[in-house]
């Protein structure tokens, strides 16, 4: 079967996998304790897409011209014996990516190294353990996440990516800070514009920090140079040290959108097709993915949807505000 095509001509590179919609933290902008509480109904066990059709399902894309895999949740390493998932995807000859809080990355960096694992991203948005524990609503100590970083960059699961949503009013001080941490460790801060992903973390475009407001203010204390990017579709633009010791990203969906270069689908924990990240409606593959259909069977349904698509969503939200219903981010991944 040839490669797949969108209507806008964008092939389907980049699959993220989402393996469980529960997380240990409650951060505000993707699961706010008061949507995601006590009372929340998480995905049944029995609607859990198991590793072994979670590897069907991405050996159904491989025709199509998939190259790479992110597992992402939730929280991925909640996931029991997870490397076992990433030995089956990396013996498809795909590459495997993991992203991950890093609470518990510390423990399980090495098996995931041994298993397959080509990198990692942690989510950090904030160095300082007052203003952490505000953004996540948690008591994991940020040194937990920091060992996870430390313990990643020693199993080589690198370029090891450290991403901070930044909003306003809530975590612009710790910036720089990240910046000096991770200054010379081999790990790239990245700074993301925060998104209006889902509709429960109450966004307003007033929290966006633009990359160009960040970036004007690091230049005042670094000396940065803009670094080519290896692919259209890199979603980070790239800027180095002069002085060589390391990069920093700036990911600017909100005030640069990317849509034209798109070329990741999501796959939900319970088996649903996404064509983009704020997207209203997912294809329901799981009944084909469980029902034994041959490989070629499942190829040619996801080949239908993909070529249908012409998802452009942060394009169309920057010409005039857009009021859709929108899945969560923790339910599809980021």
């Amino acid at each position: 079967m040839p490669m797949a095509l969108d209507t806008m001509g964008r092939p389907l590179r980049d699959l993220r996998v989402s393996v469980t919609d529960r997380c240990n933290f409650r951060c505000r902008y993707c699961m706010p304790r008061e949507k995601f509480g006590k009372g929340h109904d998480f995905l049944p066990k029995d609607e859990i897409m198991t590793y072994e059709e979670i590897r069907n399902f991405v050996k159904a894309c491989k025709p199509l011209g998939l190259r790479k895999v992110r597992i992402t949740g939730g929280e991925p390493l909640l996931r029991k014996d997870i490397h076992q998932l990433v030995r089956q995807l990396s013996s498809l000859g795909m590459e495997v990516a993991l992203t991950t809080n890093g609470s518990f990355l510390a423990k399980n960096a090495a098996k995931l190294a041994e298993s397959g694992l080509d990198r990692v991203t942690i989510s950090l948005d904030a160095i300082d353990q007052e203003i952490h524990s505000r953004i996540t609503d948690s008591k994991v100590p940020v040194s937990d996440i920091l060992d996870g970083i430390s313990e990643a960059i020693r199993c080589e699961l690198g370029p090891v990516k450290v991403n901070c949503v930044v909003q306003r009013g809530v975590n612009e001080d710790q910036i720089p800070k990240l910046v000096r941490k991770f200054r010379g460790t081999g790990a790239t801060v990245r700074f993301i514009e925060f998104m209006d992903v889902g509709s429960t973390n109450g966004w307003t475009q007033g929290q966006v920090v633009p990359t160009s407001e960040i970036l004007d203010f690091l230049s005042q204390e670094f000396d940065l140079v803009p670094v080519m990017r290896q692919s259209p579709s890199d979603v980070a633009s790239r800027w180095a040290h002069s002085d060589g010791t390391g990069e920093i990203g700036f990911i600017s969906s909100v005030s640069q959108p990317f849509c034209g270069d798109c070329v990741r689908a999501r796959l939900s924990s319970d088996g649903k097709l996404f064509t983009c990240l704020f997207t209203t409606v997912g294809h329901d593959m799981s009944g084909l993915i469980r029902s034994g259909s041959k490989t070629d069977e499942i190829t040619r349904a996801i080949s239908e949807v993909w070529t249908r698509r012409k998802d452009r969503y942060s394009e169309e939200r920057s010409t005039g505000p857009l009021s859709l219903p929108r899945v969560e981010m923790s339910y599809i991944g980021g």
